[in-house]
């Protein structure tokens, strides 16, 4: 414990003296521990005059504001947190109207705190932060949305709240993206030879024919990435400029007061504010409940964004804080919050606050412990509840929602990789051809020094010189223009994404958002997704769909329980009459919601506050059939059945527990009955049944139970029974010793339930619908379809999570689940150890039909290294699973495990809240929803769409048009320029190894830049094998791209084959034809500039041709791409041949157009040559498409017989019997039939069954104290 020792003067010391004094009492803190007097600041000085030596050697002592001295419980003094941090009022012998200067107060080792106020929490100098609480803010006046506002000085030394998922700032920029262009090695090369050419006699191409197209490509790049960037700014700029309530210092306080509710922007909060949070409304930083519209302070929150969890949990101000917490006194609180230092424990928090009190003129210090259950986290939900006051501890990116988010990742696509791989290769032919040609270059020269004696030798003297000049000449066997190419196509293949209208949703009109283009193409070839259930896959909302009653079953899946059909079988009078009437009484009285009532007389209407959404639904349902809950009064239950009212008199609630797995509720009924009423899953209800029950009618429950779980539905079995007098006052005295138990309390609580919950009566059971996004069954199918396997990671219940895997038809009733949930280190080994010896002939097969669910606590053991190998064979072979109760870390670090262990493999990563953030980014590819819980997971996602349906579109068709546009652009530009720059070599070998160049230098610089520039945008933008109809329809389309059969190795090097090919027969067969021409009518033949621009119209030509095979799909952008290129080359060509002597340029090539196009030979040599080039192309495209057909090709020519796209549903139907031997493997594998019966567990009876059920445990207050303390009737306080 620490004492804090005012000085009672004005002086200061530094820092560095207490370090200094705090290392030299170390060894003699037992002479500290004694309480020592005041003392004055000359006392003080004196003390530390000898203490002054060494000071700036020690860590730490250049902390702002002076530290203090902590003592551990072993006696060793350790350095305090900085002054600042300490209590701000003077608690002894000072004044209570001046906040003074910290550094006037020192903390020394003791047993026991001044006046009882302890101000650290641990030892260590890190360990914890102090901020005082309405310090030094009263001399600050603060306009309401003034923009930035000067901190407080005990708020200078926090983080603000200014959040960013931005890639880059106006600082980082240019060093971050200077480094992503540079990681591509093709830059770094053109780099290299832009700096090679401004050596004087070495470039045979100019000196600029590198610098300026490189300088082109990353000025394009640039604009590219700062209008990706600009776009996430704005984003986080919207949630940084949402709007909260504060109370600050201001001009227009009330009379009396010097502090005003000031309304603020996130981005200007700062830690030491208080808060005012409405309901509905999001908390924008990490706070500690102070006062709330609720009894006892309490509130409701939702943490879905958070934790994946549906169900709301409750949270209370610390108790022993004053009564008068309200908004007018909050400004008059003096004291200091203590607590941890930032970090990611979501469920974890420990703090203090030491409060001042003045009793008639007496002050005095109280200290309260605060611990999580009084913690309100940045990204929850206000639920339930008018409003909150909130004190704020952690802000931005020191919040805990922030720190389980990880920094936005630079991340390159698989192709991007290949890409770089093949540059490196291309780049070390390229260095071995220039050494060879210059090695080729000395010995030419050497060996005919006498045949041309015209050539000057010192010319030839150098080795090294030779060489640069080749690889200046070679250059461009690696295309320079590749990487602006992509970055175009990449930068409108986004906005094909963004305008898709088949991806709009019109609800919340949202559009899909490419929030970046460098991963288009990896979104066609995932192999794996992981996806959040919560807000992802369902709609957070439940219903109450069905029931069982009587042997019976009611309502429909679409338009639930029909309220005619109950009220109609209520006038009967009969047996099934009186079982609706208890069943729906129950479904109404046992619960513990609380409703309210709207303030509007004319129209009264209730709202129910539920902290679990499964009661919320059934009381919501019964009221819709006529049982309505009306009001709650403290261990009272009021409700009308059809208008007629009945009030219940609540004894006690047994607090559901997922051990308990059951809920109930004793009773005493109107007419004096004392009862028990229970609701849970059907295991823990059927063992507790009388056996009285009607065996049929318990069986016939069983059977509806699994029509139900069949339909996705999450179900309950309903029981009660009546408790004699004597029995229940006996009863009762266990339970309240059970409850106020120090020790085991819950062991004792259930076992004391245990008692009065036999002999029940089966009432029926519920069947509630936990509503899915639209289409996600379907989409999930043929995400399976297509050869991708689904992982769910939710941090919601395994229960929950088992019952939407079924709902969504991940799950299967032919599948069998291994279920790992174990809580310690051994069991988990042992766990996987032997599922996957059970089922190593199972898990070898490829389309296995088992599942595997495993809950965070076994997660974290699984992730041990001890376990990791086989619990990795396990889940990569199954065919899906579902991980549980998982937090936002494991879900990353489960994304992170799979890329680990598949590096060649996509993974993708899908989510709509905050907690998905992580997840997300750890992915190759991470898809945010702009759903209902905030744009944190979009802004922080590489995609965004707003609903998981859309995702099915995003991959099957932008996903994998563009993985094969952009795979063909690359191969496309690798072959384009081998074929024209391994001419260069061809010539070299008749050009004596001089390093001139064939062509024209500018027309070579032109090549890519110009004259096949547009091919590769056609190519990369407008080629498709199958129309989008056909590729939704077939997801099995999408196979081939996963295992990157598009762009791999041998692909590659096909191409680059093809190209040299093309250069031989170009090269060889022009020379030849250019051999047997006359000469031209003014007596010349033509010279090697004739001959390179003929040679050079050939390649222009043959690539263009190429192109046009290359592409499945033609368009009028595609004819106008490969005949516009041609015909731009030979308008160049006329233009560029005559621009001289107007122009100071080409002069070498004045009149070359008419030598070339007066020609015979030139046109039939247009002819002949490109169709000889590509006739083996078109030889091999014939075999390929005849002997190696694919799914895709049969689906494309079905499509040009029916005009594309398809317009008909028979053009489906067509197709189905070629995609039959696909789609055969989806078809369930025989089970094993087991030697002996396995033994049916009582989890599987449960997950046959369905049942599920949401609600927060072992929080700070229990249902039964919400259900004591509740009082409908009661007017709520009004927030100021």
């Amino acid at each position: 414990m620490f004492r804090l020792l005012p000085s009672g003067g004005n002086n200061s010391f530094a820092s560095s003296t207490l370090h200094e004094f705090s290392q030299k009492t170390s060894t003699t803190s037992s002479n500290f521990s004694q309480r020592l007097p005041l003392m004055s600041s000359v006392q003080r000085r004196n003390m530390f005059a000898s203490f002054k030596a060494g000071v700036s050697n020690i860590p730490g002592s250049a902390d702002s504001g002076a530290c203090g001295l902590m003592e551990s419980p072993a006696g060793q003094t350790a350095l305090g947190t900085p002054m600042l941090n300490v209590l701000g009022p003077v608690l002894k012998h000072g004044s209570v109207d001046k906040f003074p200067d910290p550094s006037d107060h020192l903390l020394l080792s003791d047993a026991t705190p001044v006046d009882g106020c302890e101000v650290g929490m641990s030892d260590r100098v890190d360990s914890h932060r102090s901020i005082p609480i309405n310090g030094y803010a009263a001399s600050i006046v603060t306009p309401p949305l003034s923009g930035a506002k000067p901190p407080l000085p005990h708020q200078s030394r926090f983080r603000n709240n200014v959040i960013s998922t931005a890639k880059y700032t106006m600082y980082t920029f240019l060093p971050k993206f200077l480094f992503e262009q540079f990681r591509r090695y093709s830059n770094i090369f053109f780099l290299f030879v832009a700096i090679m050419q401004q050596i004087p006699g070495v470039s045979p191409t100019g000196r600029f024919t590198t610098a300026v197209p490189l300088a082109f490509i990353l000025m394009v790049s640039a604009l590219k990435e700062i209008i990706e960037d600009f776009k996430r700014h704005v984003e986080d700029r919207s949630i940084n400029r949402s709007k909260v309530l504060a109370l600050r210092s201001s001009p227009s306080a009330p009379p009396g007061s010097r502090r005003a509710w000031v309304e603020l922007q996130w981005a200007d909060v700062v830690v030491g504010d208080f808060l005012k949070i409405d309901s509905g409304r999001f908390f924008p930083a990490d706070m500690i409940l102070i006062s709330s519209s609720e009894p006892e302070r309490m509130c409701y929150i939702e943490t879905a964004n958070l934790d994946g969890e549906t169900n709301l949990k409750v949270r209370q101000a610390p108790k022993d804080l004053p009564t008068w917490m309200e908004s007018e006194k909050l400004d008059e609180l003096r004291g200091t919050v203590n607590c941890e230092l930032p970090n990611r424990h979501l469920y974890e928090f420990n703090g203090s606050i030491c409060l001042e009190q003045v009793v008639k003129g007496i002050t005095s210090t109280k200290t309260i412990a605060v611990n999580n259950d009084a913690v309100l986290l940045r990204g929850a939900i206000l639920k339930n509840t008018d409003w909150v006051y909130g004190f704020v501890i952690y802000t931005g990116h020191e919040s805990k929602l922030m720190m389980n988010s990880t920094a936005p990742p630079l991340k390159r696509s698989t192709v991007d990789k290949i890409t770089n791989k093949q540059i490196t290769m291309m780049g070390i032919i390229l260095v071995v051809i220039s050494l060879i040609s210059a090695i080729s270059s000395q010995i030419w020269n050497h060996g005919a020094v006498d045949v041309v004696w015209y050539v000057p030798k010192a010319k030839y003297a150098n080795f090294g010189l030779d060489f640069l000049t080749f690889v200046i000449l070679y250059n461009n066997l690696i295309p320079i223009s590749l990487q602006v190419a992509l970055e175009v196509v990449r930068y409108i293949q986004a906005s094909f994404i963004n305008q898709d209208m088949e991806m709009y949703h019109a609800e919340t009109d949202t559009h899909a958002n490419a929030r970046t283009s460098n991963l288009n193409e990896e979104l066609g070839e995932v192999k794996y997704i992981f996806s959040d259930k919560t807000g992802t896959l369902t709609c957070n909302i439940m219903e109450f769909k069905r029931c069982s009653i009587g042997g019976r079953m009611f309502g429909h899946a679409e338009t639930g329980v029909d309220p005619q059909e109950i009220r109609a079988l209520l006038t009967k009078k009969d047996a099934l009459a009186k079982q609706i009437m208890d069943f729906f009484t129950l479904v109404a009285v046992c619960h513990t919601v609380v409703p309210e009532i709207s303030a509007s007389e004319c129209d009264e209407e209730i709202t129910y506050q539920a902290a679990s959404p499964d009661e919320g639904a059934l009381v919501k349902g019964a009221a819709h059939l006529g049982f309505v809950f009306t009001r709650r009064k403290p261990a009272e239950c009021a409700i009308e059945i059809f208008g007629e009212p009945r009030i219940y008199q609540i004894l006690n609630v047994i607090d559901f527990t997922s051990a308990r797995k059951r809920m109930s509720i004793v009773v005493r009924a109107p007419d004096g009955r004392i009862l028990i009423m229970c609701k849970g899953a059907d295991t823990m209800i059927y063992e507790r049944l009388s056996a009285n029950n009607d065996p049929h009618l318990t069986a016939t429950v069983l059977e509806h139970l699994e029509v139900f779980a069949s339909d996705g539905l999450r179900t309950l079995c309903l029981a009660a029974a009546e408790v004699s007098p004597a029995f229940y006052e006996e009863w009762r005295v266990q339970f309240e010793e059970a409850s106020s138990a120090i020790h085991q309390r819950e062991e004792r609580v259930a076992e004391v339930a245990n008692r009065i919950e036999q002999n029940l009566m089966l009432y029926g059971a519920s069947a509630i619908e936990d509503r899915l996004q639209d289409g996600v069954p379907d989409t999930i199918a043929d995400l399976l379809r297509a050869n991708i396997k689904v992982w769910v990671l939710t941090g919601d219940k395994q229960e929950t999570a088992i019952n939407i895997g079924y709902s969504t038809r991940l799950l299967s009733a032919e599948m069998e689940l291994v279920v790992v949930n174990e809580a310690t280190l051994d069991n988990t080994r042992a766990c996987v150890s032997k599922h996957l010896n059970e089922r190593r002939a199972q898990l070898a097969a490829p389309e296995n039909q088992l599942g595997l669910i495993i809950d965070g606590k076994s997660l974290k053991h699984a992730l041990d290294a001890s376990v990791l190998l086989e619990f990795v064979e396990l889940a990569l072979a199954v065919k899906c699973v579902i991980c549980c109760r998982v937090s936002p870390m494991q879900k990353a670090e489960i994304v992170q495990m799979v890329r680990t262990q598949r590096p060649h493999t996509v993974t993708l990563a899908i989510g709509d809240g905050a907690n998905d953030v992580a997840m997300i980014q750890a992915a190759h590819v991470g898809v945010g929803i702009s759903g209902m819980e905030g744009l944190q997971a979009a802004c922080s996602s590489d995609y965004s769409i707003a609903q998981f349906r859309f995702l099915r579109r995003l991959l099957f068709v932008h996903g994998a048009w563009n993985h094969n546009r952009l795979c063909k652009l690359i191969l496309y530009s690798f072959h384009k320029n081998v074929c024209l720059y391994v001419i260069e070599m061809w010539f070299a070998i008749y050009s004596g190894w001089s390093g001139q160049t064939l062509f024209e230098r500018w027309t070579i610089a032109m090549y890519n830049v110009i004259f096949t520039a547009l091919p590769p945008l056609a190519i990369g933008l407008f080629d498709r094998t199958c129309s989008a109809e056909t590729r939704m329809a077939f997801p099995e389309l999408y196979r081939p791209d996963q295992s990157e059969v598009s762009l791999n190795r041998k692909t590659f090097w096909v191409w680059i084959i093809d190209s040299v090919y093309h250069s031989l027969v170009l090269y060889f067969m022009t020379m030849f034809l250019i051999d047997q021409d006359v000469a031209w009518s003014h007596g010349r033949d033509g010279g090697y500039l004739v001959m390179g621009n003929i040679c050079y119209t050939y390649v222009v030509v043959t690539v263009s041709l190429k192109a046009g095979l290359t592409i499945n799909a033609w368009s009028w952008p595609v004819h106008a791409a490969i005949w516009g290129s041609i015909l731009l080359w030979f308008l160049s060509l006329v233009t560029y041949a005559n621009v001289w002597p107007y122009l100071p340029v080409g002069a070498e090539m004045a009149g070359i157009d008419r030598m070339v196009l007066s020609s015979g030979l030139f046109w039939f040599g247009l002819i002949l040559i490109p169709i000889t080039a590509l006739l083996l192309d078109l030889v091999f495209e014939i075999v390929r498409r005849t002997l190696f057909k694919t799914l895709a090709m049969s689906i494309r020519e079905s499509e040009i017989e029916n005009e594309e796209p398809i317009p008909l549903p028979n053009a489906k139907l067509r197709l189905n019997e070629t995609a039959r031997l696909i789609r055969s493997v989806f078809r369930p594998l025989p089970r094993p039939t087991p030697t002996e019966p396995p033994e049916c567990s009582r989890q599987d009876v449960e997950m046959k069954h369905g049942y599920a059920f949401s609600a927060e445990e072992h929080g700070v207050v229990s249902q039964g104290e919400i259900v004591r303390h509740a009082d409908s009737t009661r007017q709520k306080p009004k927030g100021q």
